[in-house]
């Protein structure tokens, strides 16, 4: 899968990605927003591990960003299991691409792509509340706000409050309902 965008395109990640995914992933703005399984500092061999693991896990929900040709971020959407048709969401976008639009961009078209290509009715993210940039972009790629979860996650020391964000796909697939 290849999505050619305005400001961007969407691949699949590759094992030459790494020095990118390394410089632009280690930094502390971006950490202090994403969950912490993302590493801080960001390392050469946490890109390599990463790179390794997502393409022998040959998965179909995780993407890299690409801007002139070389890797600046990542987007992933993380399927549910059994009777869930949804997903979850996240992303991150180097810092000096922050402010341009470009995050947006991908969000909307994988969330397009997504539901144009899986089963999935919903698709969800939460933001931090001290985030508000992140917010923006889900209300901007067509994200409803559903609520704010209390207390949610702890980072850095610090407790904060999620903001739940959700999209729905109106479609419907032959295959999706059963006649009787």
């Amino acid at each position: 899968m290849q999505l050619v965008l305005e400001r961007c395109t969407i691949r699949p990640w590759r094992l030459n990605d790494a020095e990118s995914l390394a410089r632009h992933a280690n930094n502390r703005k971006i950490w202090l927003a994403l969950r912490d399984l993302f590493p801080r500092p960001y390392t050469i061999q946490d890109a390599h591990e990463f790179l390794q693991r997502t393409i022998s896990e040959r998965s179909a929900m995780k993407f890299c960003i690409e801007i002139d040709g070389v890797a600046v971020a990542g987007i992933g959407v993380h399927p549910g299991e059994d009777v869930h048709r949804t997903a979850t969401t996240g992303y991150w976008l180097g810092e000096e691409f922050w402010g341009c639009g470009v995050m947006t961009e991908a969000v909307t078209a994988v969330t397009d792509f997504c539901f144009e290509n899986f089963p999935l009715r919903r698709i969800s993210a939460e933001a931090f509340a001290n985030n508000p940039a992140s917010a923006r972009v889900l209300e901007k790629a067509g994200f409803t706000f559903e609520g704010r979860l209390k207390n949610n996650a702890l980072k850095d020391g610090e407790l904060l409050d999620s903001l739940l964000y959700a999209r729905t796909s109106s479609a419907v697939r032959a295959g999706d309902l059963r006649v009787c």
